[in-house]
This record gives C-alpha cells, sequence and structure tokens, in this order.
C-alpha cells in the first residue's frame, strides 16, 4: 500500500504578494513559495544548475529565471524554459485552504 501524502502548512497566503516569490524551510527541504495572480505553485528553492535561490529570481508569469546563471523554470511542471538548465525542477502538489498555501511533501 502506497503512502498517502497529506497536505504541509508552508505559509499564508497573505506572506506572498503576487507576481512574488518566499523561501520556506521545512525540516531539511529548501521551498519558493510562488504567488501567480492568486495562484500559488511550489517548488525546489535551488536551481538544478547552480547555487543560486529561485525564489530571489526574477518570476515572469509561470516562468522563474535564476539570479545566478539566468536558466528559468515554468514553475507549474518544473520544465526547463531556457538554458544552461538542462535538468528539470522538483514541484509539488499544492493545497489552499482557509488562507494556508500547503504542498504535498
Amino acid at each position: 500500500m502506497a503512502d498517502n501524502p497529506t497536505p504541509t502548512r508552508l505559509c499564508s497566503t497573505d506572506d506572498v504578494d503576487p507576481g512574488s516569490a518566499l523561501l520556506v524551510e521545512i525540516d531539511d527541504l529548501e521551498l519558493a513559495v510562488y504567488n501567480v495572480d492568486g495562484h500559488f505553485y511550489v517548488t525546489d528553492d535551488r536551481c538544478t544548475h547552480g547555487p543560486g535561490s529561485l525564489s530571489e529570481g526574477y518570476l515572469d508569469g509561470c516562468v522563474i529565471e535564476c539570479d545566478f546563471h539566468n536558466g528559468a523554470f515554468d514553475i507549474r511542471t518544473g520544465e526547463v524554459v531556457a538554458p544552461p538548465c538542462m535538468v528539470p525542477l522538483k514541484t509539488y502538489e499544492v493545497v489552499v485552504e482557509n488562507n494556508d498555501v500547503m504542498a504535498m511533501l
């Protein structure tokens, strides 16, 4: 029988301004929480190409550009959309309930 992940609270919806990202640390995970016009997305915070923090990157719609080497990812799917990145970014299923942003970790 497979484990069913339960949602883990990351932050309040009020903590992430529209068009921005927030770094959230949970146990040994560093996650980036994004707010795109009231829709929330969660990915690993570290770029898959180098030491860049994606929560400190440049969010343009649903694309986050790493401020280290300017690689970019689609935050909805983790797909690489600009080099030098080659490895997709890990994304997490998001649940918003009572102004809490939660992810299936």
